[in-house]
């Protein structure tokens, strides 16, 4: 039998160490073990699954909403749900349906927590207070006015204005769902979850929605609570958080008061809207790169790491239970475009092959394009939907506390409950969400991470 050189065999162990830590991280983080024995060698276990015929009652529907540094990528995530909201409306005979109907918890970062926001806010009929089509003619407007895709709406100038519009005197609480997004505060050198379940249980934690958005948006921002009490010095959510999918299906496993029947991720349907990537290569740019492109760079890696280690911890139920929509190509890139080119550049989007990403392999063309994605899973939403229907005899879409989102009560507390918000330690993944734990580096998050393991 032919050997392997010493390089091959190198790279074999280099792989086989890389799995093996994973699986450790995704053994106590993902699924709450603490048996010091996984740790000890050859005891490395498999990932927990439950049995075949195993089918839950319901499935709590997530939606997130990367963050990116540019107008045009809430436009992107725009055009995708009105697509699909479209769809749903189509399905369901009903013209006035809108996305929050269909979703029970939505998580945006930067751009994306200003799309959230818009869909999830409640308006004056007690319903969400934009559509999905009246939240991208806003935005694709605000291009037309401000003659370019990041010029007018997140400026020092133009921010204030627009959120007020956009708003008003809205706060997190008055979200028609549970609704995160997060930024980076400088006074703790920590991400910041903004959550509604926390604005709800304490009034420390309750934040006016336009300045929720502006503390993801702004590079620099203070913003305070309703209260007075609590102050954050905000950057932008895209630093912290550009993928806020892992902190949403954290807060819902987490939250039994709102999400009392989630127990694993078999019991989601989350649907991941990326905020694009442009295309790889520099022949034609001149010089190193720039400090915003090293940015860009390194925020569409974390990015891609958090859809890669969901994809993994899904396992065989990402085909039905987890989907991701990113765009890609030298348009995406583009920040002169305006109103005219917006509706071809969402459908060069949406007719683009949908990628997934596989753990330490890197990505995989799929065979379908990114709208045949969103209308199969239009198809998952209406079965979640005409389930709930035909269990409670009620419309899912009339009631912001249906099953399995049950209504939290505000209560007067001296001390908050630990929140996602206000972390401090890593007990547990049960317990709570790994990427907003306060440390200063992604570095230091390994060191403490594996520190708390061995």
């Amino acid at each position: 039998m032919a050997s392997y050189s010493p390089a091959v065999e190198q790279a074999f162990d280099v792989d086989k160490l890389s799995y093996e830590i994973f699986s450790i991280l995704e053994s106590k983080f993902l699924f709450g073990y603490d048996d010091t024995k996984l740790f000890l060698p050859g005891s490395l276990p498999s990932t927990p699954t439950r049995s075949a015929s195993y089918s839950p009652t319901f499935r709590v529907r997530i939606l997130s909403i990367d963050g990116g540094s540019r107008f045009s990528d809430a436009l992107l995530a725009a055009s995708s749900l009105v697509r699909l909201e479209t769809t749903l409306r189509e399905r369901t005979g009903d013209p006035m349906a809108r996305i929050s109907d269909f979703f029970d918890c939505a998580a945006g970062s930067g751009a994306g927590a200003v799309l959230a926001s818009m869909l999830f806010a409640r308006g004056s009929t007690g319903k969400s207070l934009y559509s999905a089509g009246e939240a991208f003619t806003i935005l694709s407007r605000e291009i037309n006015r401000h003659k370019g895709l990041f010029h007018g709406l997140f400026n020092r100038s133009g921010k204030s204005k627009t959120f007020r519009k956009m708003f008003g005197e809205l706060t997190l609480k008055d979200a028609v769902k549970p609704l995160l997004v997060p930024c980076y505060d400088q006074a703790t050198g920590a991400p910041f979850l903004f959550s509604r379940a926390d604005a709800v249980e304490n009034a420390g934690f309750n934040f006016k929605l336009r300045d929720v958005c502006e503390a993801t948006c702004e590079e620099s921002a203070e913003v305070r609570s309703l209260d007075g009490r609590r102050k954050i010095l905000a950057i932008g959510g895209g630093i912290a958080m550009g993928n806020p999918t892992a902190a949403a299906i954290t807060h819902v496993l987490n939250n039994k008061k709102e999400f009392p029947l989630a127990e694993g991720v078999e019991d989601l349907l989350v649907v991941s809207l990326g905020s694009g990537e442009a295309e790889h290569g520099r022949e034609k740019l001149a010089g190193p790169p720039t400090q915003a492109e090293v940015t860009r760079i390194a925020a569409e890696g974390i990015a891609d790491m958090v859809d890669q280690a969901v994809a993994l911890a899904f396992g065989h139920s990402r085909a039905t239970n987890y989907i991701r929509i990113q765009a890609s190509g030298s348009a995406v890139d583009r920040t002169d475009i305006h109103r005219r080119a917006v509706l071809g550049l969402t459908e060069k989007m949406l007719s683009q092959q949908n990628v997934e990403s596989i753990l330490f392999r890197g990505k995989k063309i799929s065979l379908k394009t990114n709208a045949e994605k969103l209308d199969y899973f239009a198809h998952e939403l209406m079965k979640e939907h005409d389930r709930r229907r035909t269990n409670t005899g009620t419309d899912d879409s009339s009631s912001e506390t249906f099953l399995p989102v049950q209504d939290i009560k505000e209560v007067k507390v001296v001390v908050p409950r630990q929140s996602i918000a206000s972390v401090q330690s890593v007990p547990s993944f049960k317990d709570v969400m790994i990427p907003v734990v306060p440390v200063k580096s992604h570095s230091a998050l390994v060191g403490r991470v594996i520190t708390s393991i061995l």
